[in-house]
Protein backbone atom coordinates (compact mmCIF):
# COMPACT_ATOMS: atom_id res chain seq x y z
CA UNK A 1 0.00 0.00 0.00
CA UNK A 2 2.91 2.33 0.68
CA UNK A 3 3.93 2.35 -2.99
CA UNK A 4 0.35 2.78 -4.22
CA UNK A 5 0.00 5.81 -1.95
CA UNK A 6 3.26 7.24 -3.33
CA UNK A 7 2.13 6.70 -6.94
CA UNK A 8 -1.15 8.51 -6.23
CA UNK A 9 0.48 11.33 -4.24
CA UNK A 10 3.23 11.96 -6.81
CA UNK A 11 1.02 11.41 -9.87
CA UNK A 12 3.56 8.92 -11.24
CA UNK A 13 1.81 5.75 -12.27
CA UNK A 14 2.75 2.32 -13.53
CA UNK A 15 0.97 1.37 -16.72
CA UNK A 16 -0.59 -1.73 -15.25
CA UNK A 17 -1.70 -2.69 -11.75
CA UNK A 18 -2.94 -5.92 -10.22
CA UNK A 19 -4.74 -5.47 -6.90
CA UNK A 20 -6.01 -8.62 -5.25
CA UNK A 21 -6.58 -10.31 -1.92
CA UNK A 22 -8.95 -11.13 0.90
CA UNK A 23 -9.45 -7.57 2.20
CA UNK A 24 -11.89 -6.41 -0.47
CA UNK A 25 -12.47 -3.06 1.25
CA UNK A 26 -8.87 -2.08 0.50
CA UNK A 27 -8.93 -3.68 -2.96
CA UNK A 28 -11.85 -1.51 -4.07
CA UNK A 29 -10.65 1.57 -2.21
CA UNK A 30 -7.33 1.54 -4.09
CA UNK A 31 -9.07 0.72 -7.38
CA UNK A 32 -11.20 3.85 -6.99
CA UNK A 33 -8.31 6.03 -5.81
CA UNK A 34 -6.12 4.97 -8.74
CA UNK A 35 -8.97 5.48 -11.19
CA UNK A 36 -9.62 9.00 -9.92
CA UNK A 37 -5.91 9.87 -9.92
CA UNK A 38 -5.20 8.46 -13.39
CA UNK A 39 -8.23 9.66 -15.33
CA UNK A 40 -10.45 11.70 -13.01
CA UNK A 41 -14.05 12.05 -14.20
CA UNK A 42 -13.24 11.35 -17.86
CA UNK A 43 -15.82 8.75 -18.90
CA UNK A 44 -14.99 8.80 -22.62
CA UNK A 45 -11.57 7.22 -22.09
CA UNK A 46 -12.60 4.79 -19.37
CA UNK A 47 -13.81 1.21 -19.81
CA UNK A 48 -14.63 -1.52 -17.30
CA UNK A 49 -14.81 -5.25 -18.04
CA UNK A 50 -16.08 -7.68 -15.44
CA UNK A 51 -16.60 -11.43 -15.09
CA UNK A 52 -15.23 -14.70 -16.37
CA UNK A 53 -16.62 -14.34 -19.92
CA UNK A 54 -14.73 -11.25 -21.04
CA UNK A 55 -14.04 -11.23 -24.79
CA UNK A 56 -10.26 -10.83 -24.90
CA UNK A 57 -10.33 -9.60 -28.53
CA UNK A 58 -12.83 -6.86 -27.64
CA UNK A 59 -10.72 -5.93 -24.62
CA UNK A 60 -7.56 -5.58 -26.71
CA UNK A 61 -9.41 -3.62 -29.40
CA UNK A 62 -10.50 -1.12 -26.74
CA UNK A 63 -6.93 -1.03 -25.44
CA UNK A 64 -5.64 -0.18 -28.93
CA UNK A 65 -8.08 2.74 -29.30
CA UNK A 66 -6.31 6.07 -28.91
CA UNK A 67 -7.64 8.29 -26.12
CA UNK A 68 -10.10 10.98 -27.21
CA UNK A 69 -8.70 14.48 -26.53
CA UNK A 70 -6.71 13.17 -23.56
CA UNK A 71 -3.32 11.71 -22.70
CA UNK A 72 -4.55 8.51 -21.08
CA UNK A 73 -6.97 5.67 -21.56
CA UNK A 74 -7.86 3.53 -18.52
CA UNK A 75 -9.28 0.01 -18.55
CA UNK A 76 -10.38 -1.73 -15.34
CA UNK A 77 -10.74 -5.52 -15.49
CA UNK A 78 -12.47 -7.23 -12.56
CA UNK A 79 -12.89 -10.89 -11.56
CA UNK A 80 -11.73 -12.08 -14.97
CA UNK A 81 -9.93 -15.25 -13.96
CA UNK A 82 -7.05 -14.19 -16.24
CA UNK A 83 -4.59 -14.78 -13.40
CA UNK A 84 -5.62 -18.38 -12.77
CA UNK A 85 -5.85 -19.73 -16.32
CA UNK A 86 -4.15 -19.37 -19.69
CA UNK A 87 -5.19 -16.25 -21.61
CA UNK A 88 -4.04 -16.14 -25.22
CA UNK A 89 -1.98 -13.07 -26.06
CA UNK A 90 -2.68 -10.96 -22.97
CA UNK A 91 0.71 -11.45 -21.30
CA UNK A 92 2.51 -10.48 -24.50
CA UNK A 93 0.25 -7.46 -24.98
CA UNK A 94 0.92 -6.20 -21.44
CA UNK A 95 4.67 -6.33 -21.99
CA UNK A 96 4.39 -4.05 -25.05
CA UNK A 97 1.24 -2.03 -24.28
CA UNK A 98 1.02 1.49 -25.78
CA UNK A 99 2.22 4.39 -23.64
CA UNK A 100 -1.19 6.06 -23.36
CA UNK A 101 -2.79 2.94 -21.87
CA UNK A 102 -3.27 2.17 -18.19
CA UNK A 103 -4.89 -1.02 -16.89
CA UNK A 104 -6.05 -2.02 -13.41
CA UNK A 105 -6.82 -5.68 -12.76
CA UNK A 106 -8.95 -6.56 -9.72
CA UNK A 107 -9.00 -10.19 -8.58
CA UNK A 108 -9.79 -12.18 -5.44
CA UNK A 109 -7.19 -14.90 -6.10
CA UNK A 110 -4.19 -15.31 -8.38
CA UNK A 111 -1.67 -17.96 -9.39
CA UNK A 112 1.80 -16.42 -9.20
CA UNK A 113 3.05 -18.91 -11.79
CA UNK A 114 0.55 -17.54 -14.31
CA UNK A 115 2.02 -15.78 -17.39
CA UNK A 116 -0.26 -12.75 -17.06
CA UNK A 117 0.72 -12.38 -13.39
CA UNK A 118 4.40 -12.46 -14.34
CA UNK A 119 3.84 -9.91 -17.10
CA UNK A 120 2.10 -7.49 -14.74
CA UNK A 121 4.86 -7.99 -12.15
CA UNK A 122 7.49 -7.08 -14.75
CA UNK A 123 5.65 -4.20 -16.41
CA UNK A 124 3.69 -2.71 -13.53
CA UNK A 125 2.91 -3.20 -9.87
CA UNK A 126 1.19 -6.01 -7.93
CA UNK A 127 -0.39 -5.36 -4.53
CA UNK A 128 -1.95 -8.01 -2.30
CA UNK A 129 -4.48 -6.68 0.19
CA UNK A 130 -4.43 -8.92 3.25
CA UNK A 131 -6.56 -8.70 6.36
CA UNK A 132 -4.99 -6.02 8.51
CA UNK A 133 -3.53 -6.73 11.98
CA UNK A 134 -5.41 -5.51 15.04
CA UNK A 135 -2.88 -2.72 15.62
CA UNK A 136 -3.69 -1.21 12.20
CA UNK A 137 -7.44 -1.69 12.60
CA UNK A 138 -7.41 -0.05 16.03
CA UNK A 139 -5.68 3.07 14.65
CA UNK A 140 -8.08 3.11 11.70
CA UNK A 141 -11.19 2.93 13.90
CA UNK A 142 -9.78 5.61 16.21
CA UNK A 143 -9.32 7.81 13.13
CA UNK A 144 -12.88 7.20 11.90
CA UNK A 145 -14.29 8.07 15.32
CA UNK A 146 -12.05 11.13 15.73
CA UNK A 147 -13.17 12.44 12.33
CA UNK A 148 -16.71 12.55 13.75
CA UNK A 149 -15.57 14.53 16.79
CA UNK A 150 -15.83 11.58 19.17
CA UNK A 151 -13.43 9.51 21.25
CA UNK A 152 -13.13 5.78 21.89
CA UNK A 153 -10.68 3.87 24.08
CA UNK A 154 -8.39 1.18 22.70
CA UNK A 155 -10.13 -1.40 24.90
CA UNK A 156 -13.46 -0.41 23.38
CA UNK A 157 -12.05 -0.71 19.85
CA UNK A 158 -10.69 -4.18 20.67
CA UNK A 159 -14.13 -5.09 22.00
CA UNK A 160 -15.64 -3.92 18.71
CA UNK A 161 -13.18 -6.04 16.70
CA UNK A 162 -14.03 -9.07 18.82
CA UNK A 163 -17.65 -8.66 17.76
CA UNK A 164 -17.19 -7.75 14.10
CA UNK A 165 -14.10 -9.68 13.02
CA UNK A 166 -11.40 -8.16 10.84
CA UNK A 167 -13.24 -7.36 7.59
CA UNK A 168 -12.94 -3.60 7.21
CA UNK A 169 -16.28 -3.21 5.43
CA UNK A 170 -18.05 -4.84 8.40
CA UNK A 171 -16.11 -2.70 10.87
CA UNK A 172 -16.92 0.53 9.01
CA UNK A 173 -20.62 -0.35 8.91
CA UNK A 174 -20.65 -0.93 12.67
CA UNK A 175 -18.73 2.30 13.34
CA UNK A 176 -21.28 4.24 11.27
CA UNK A 177 -24.09 2.63 13.30
CA UNK A 178 -22.32 3.62 16.52
CA UNK A 179 -21.90 7.23 15.37
CA UNK A 180 -25.62 7.47 14.61
CA UNK A 181 -26.65 5.66 17.80
CA UNK A 182 -24.57 7.75 20.20
CA UNK A 183 -25.68 11.07 18.65
CA UNK A 184 -24.10 13.87 20.73
CA UNK A 185 -22.27 11.67 23.25
CA UNK A 186 -18.56 12.60 23.29
CA UNK A 187 -17.32 9.02 23.84
CA UNK A 188 -18.29 5.66 22.36
CA UNK A 189 -18.19 3.01 25.08
CA UNK A 190 -18.19 -0.77 25.30
CA UNK A 191 -21.79 -0.53 26.51
CA UNK A 192 -22.73 1.28 23.28
CA UNK A 193 -20.99 -1.44 21.27
CA UNK A 194 -22.84 -4.20 23.13
CA UNK A 195 -26.13 -2.36 22.61
CA UNK A 196 -25.96 -1.69 18.89
CA UNK A 197 -23.29 -3.76 17.11
CA UNK A 198 -23.93 -7.05 15.37
CA UNK A 199 -21.99 -9.90 16.94
CA UNK A 200 -20.53 -12.25 14.38
CA UNK A 201 -17.30 -13.53 15.85
CA UNK A 202 -17.26 -13.43 19.64
CA UNK A 203 -20.47 -15.42 20.10
CA UNK A 204 -19.29 -18.08 17.66
CA UNK A 205 -15.96 -18.34 19.50
CA UNK A 206 -17.81 -18.70 22.80
CA UNK A 207 -20.11 -21.33 21.31
CA UNK A 208 -17.16 -23.16 19.79
CA UNK A 209 -15.27 -23.29 23.10
CA UNK A 210 -18.44 -24.51 24.82
CA UNK A 211 -18.82 -27.25 22.20
CA UNK A 212 -15.16 -28.22 22.69
CA UNK A 213 -15.56 -28.36 26.47
CA UNK A 214 -18.73 -30.47 26.13
CA UNK A 215 -16.92 -32.80 23.67
CA UNK A 216 -19.37 -31.99 20.87
CA UNK A 217 -16.79 -32.29 18.13
CA UNK A 218 -19.01 -31.93 15.06
CA UNK A 219 -20.64 -28.78 16.44
CA UNK A 220 -17.24 -27.29 17.30
CA UNK A 221 -15.88 -27.98 13.80
CA UNK A 222 -19.04 -26.62 12.16
CA UNK A 223 -18.65 -23.38 14.11
CA UNK A 224 -15.00 -23.20 13.03
CA UNK A 225 -16.00 -23.61 9.39
CA UNK A 226 -18.63 -20.88 9.89
CA UNK A 227 -15.88 -18.55 11.11
CA UNK A 228 -13.80 -19.36 8.04
CA UNK A 229 -16.83 -18.60 5.86
CA UNK A 230 -16.97 -15.20 7.58
CA UNK A 231 -13.37 -14.83 6.37
CA UNK A 232 -11.96 -14.79 9.86
CA UNK A 233 -8.23 -15.64 9.55
CA UNK A 234 -7.29 -18.96 11.23
CA UNK A 235 -4.49 -17.34 13.22
CA UNK A 236 -6.89 -14.77 14.64
CA UNK A 237 -9.26 -17.62 15.56
CA UNK A 238 -6.34 -19.30 17.32
CA UNK A 239 -5.58 -16.02 19.11
CA UNK A 240 -9.20 -15.78 20.30
CA UNK A 241 -9.23 -19.44 21.41
CA UNK A 242 -6.01 -18.84 23.33
CA UNK A 243 -7.42 -15.73 24.96
CA UNK A 244 -10.58 -17.63 25.91
CA UNK A 245 -8.60 -20.48 27.49
CA UNK A 246 -6.44 -17.94 29.34
CA UNK A 247 -9.58 -16.35 30.75
CA UNK A 248 -10.97 -19.77 31.68
CA UNK A 249 -7.79 -20.53 33.61
CA UNK A 250 -7.88 -17.22 35.48
CA UNK A 251 -11.55 -17.67 36.37
CA UNK A 252 -10.94 -21.25 37.50
CA UNK A 253 -8.07 -20.19 39.76
CA UNK A 254 -10.13 -17.38 41.31
CA UNK A 255 -13.05 -19.75 41.91
CA UNK A 256 -10.66 -22.09 43.72
CA UNK A 257 -9.63 -19.09 45.85
CA UNK A 258 -13.32 -18.63 46.83
CA UNK A 259 -13.87 -15.42 44.87
CA UNK A 260 -17.55 -14.76 44.10
CA UNK A 261 -18.90 -13.71 40.70
CA UNK A 262 -18.76 -9.97 41.39
CA UNK A 263 -15.21 -10.17 42.73
CA UNK A 264 -14.03 -12.21 39.73
CA UNK A 265 -15.65 -9.73 37.32
CA UNK A 266 -13.94 -6.82 39.08
CA UNK A 267 -10.57 -8.60 39.28
CA UNK A 268 -10.53 -9.51 35.56
CA UNK A 269 -12.36 -6.44 34.26
CA UNK A 270 -15.14 -8.40 32.55
CA UNK A 271 -18.93 -8.35 32.69
CA UNK A 272 -20.57 -10.48 35.36
CA UNK A 273 -22.52 -12.59 32.88
CA UNK A 274 -19.25 -13.60 31.21
CA UNK A 275 -17.95 -14.98 34.50
CA UNK A 276 -20.73 -17.57 34.54
CA UNK A 277 -19.92 -18.59 30.97
CA UNK A 278 -16.24 -19.04 31.78
CA UNK A 279 -17.06 -20.95 34.97
CA UNK A 280 -19.30 -23.37 33.07
CA UNK A 281 -16.70 -23.90 30.35
CA UNK A 282 -13.84 -24.40 32.80
CA UNK A 283 -15.73 -27.06 34.77
CA UNK A 284 -14.92 -29.53 31.99
CA UNK A 285 -11.14 -28.99 32.26
CA UNK A 286 -8.68 -29.37 35.11
CA UNK A 287 -6.43 -26.33 35.58
CA UNK A 288 -3.44 -28.39 34.46
CA UNK A 289 -5.29 -29.41 31.27
CA UNK A 290 -5.88 -25.76 30.43
CA UNK A 291 -2.21 -24.93 31.00
CA UNK A 292 -1.20 -27.85 28.78
CA UNK A 293 -3.64 -26.65 26.11
CA UNK A 294 -2.14 -23.15 26.19
CA UNK A 295 1.33 -24.61 25.65
CA UNK A 296 0.01 -26.67 22.74
CA UNK A 297 -1.60 -23.55 21.20
CA UNK A 298 1.75 -21.72 21.39
CA UNK A 299 3.52 -24.68 19.75
CA UNK A 300 0.89 -24.74 16.99
CA UNK A 301 1.36 -21.02 16.33
CA UNK A 302 5.12 -21.52 16.05
CA UNK A 303 4.61 -24.44 13.65
CA UNK A 304 2.45 -22.23 11.41
CA UNK A 305 4.87 -19.29 11.49
CA UNK A 306 7.81 -21.56 10.58
CA UNK A 307 5.90 -23.17 7.73
CA UNK A 308 5.68 -26.63 9.28
CA UNK A 309 1.89 -26.58 9.50
CA UNK A 310 -0.96 -25.02 7.52
CA UNK A 311 -2.88 -22.42 9.54
CA UNK A 312 -6.35 -23.84 8.87
CA UNK A 313 -5.16 -27.34 9.70
CA UNK A 314 -3.49 -26.14 12.92
CA UNK A 315 -6.75 -24.83 14.36
CA UNK A 316 -8.68 -27.87 13.14
CA UNK A 317 -6.23 -30.19 14.92
CA UNK A 318 -6.65 -28.18 18.13
CA UNK A 319 -10.43 -28.50 17.97
CA UNK A 320 -10.26 -32.24 17.27
CA UNK A 321 -7.70 -32.81 20.05
CA UNK A 322 -9.63 -31.02 22.79
CA UNK A 323 -13.15 -32.04 21.78
CA UNK A 324 -12.31 -35.75 21.64
CA UNK A 325 -14.41 -37.85 24.06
Amino acid sequence: MKFLNEHIKNNTFKQVYLIYGEETYLVYQYRDRLKQAIIGDDTMNYSCYEGAKIDIKELLTTADTLPFFAERRLIVVQDSGFFKSSTEGLAEYIRSMPEYLHMIFIESEVDKRNRVYKAVSEKGYVSEMKYQPDSVLIRWVEGLVKAEGRTITRLAVQHLLDKTGVQMSNIRTEVEKLICYTLDKPEITEADIDEICTTQIQNKIFDMITAISMKRQKEALDLYYDLLMLREPPMRILYLITRQFNMMLQVKELVLQRYDQAAIAKQLGIAGFLVNKYVNQSKHFAAEQIREALEYFAESETAVKTGRLDDKMAVELIIVKYSKK
